[in-house]
């Protein structure tokens, strides 16, 4: 499915976490969404990725906005990730990639030549009128968690 263009409605979703809690879009109506797709748990460059969120959490609180972290791996998976590194946001399972897709983050990759389908990097800013505010594409991990709560800071 294509990506969500900035000024349209997120696509509503509810999928676990790490601890097994559901989580809806809509449980935060009102509030800043920092919606972040990664490709895999427990890697080098997703690891880089949320314990840079994690650093900035209590910022993100502060200015009400909420940090999830959504890939295809399970909520087993999730809670090894989130507890080797103390990360205490939402990281949100989603094994059959069906919300993945409905971002349109479910893209077909290329590594030594060999084409797959997998999670691109990818974030949404979803404001908190359920539309999407920005979006980021092809991620660079260094500085990404910075530049988000910038433009969440301006809100």
């Amino acid at each position: 499915m294509p990506l969500i263009e900035p000024g349209k409605k997120a696509p509503a979703f509810t999928l676990k976490d790490q601890a097994g809690r559901a989580h809806s879009l809509s449980d935060y109506a009102g509030r800043p969404v920092v919606l972040y797709f990664y490709p895999k748990d427990d890697t080098s460059g997703c690891t880089r990725e949320a314990c840079a969120f994690q650093e900035h959490l209590p910022t993100f609180d502060r200015r009400k906005a909420v940090v999830l972290g959504m890939s295809v791996l399970d909520e087993k998976s999730k809670a090894k990730f989130a507890d080797k590194y103390s990360l205490t946001f939402p990281l949100l399972a989603d094994p059959d990639h069906a919300v993945i897709d409905k971002y349109g983050a479910w893209q077909e990759k290329s590594m030594y030549g060999r084409k797959y389908m997998g999670v691109a990097r990818i974030t949404y800013l979803i404001g908190a009128d359920g539309k999407v505010v920005r979006r980021w594409d092809d991620v660079k991990v260094a500085g990404h968690a910075d530049e988000v709560l910038g433009v969440v800071n301006g809100l």
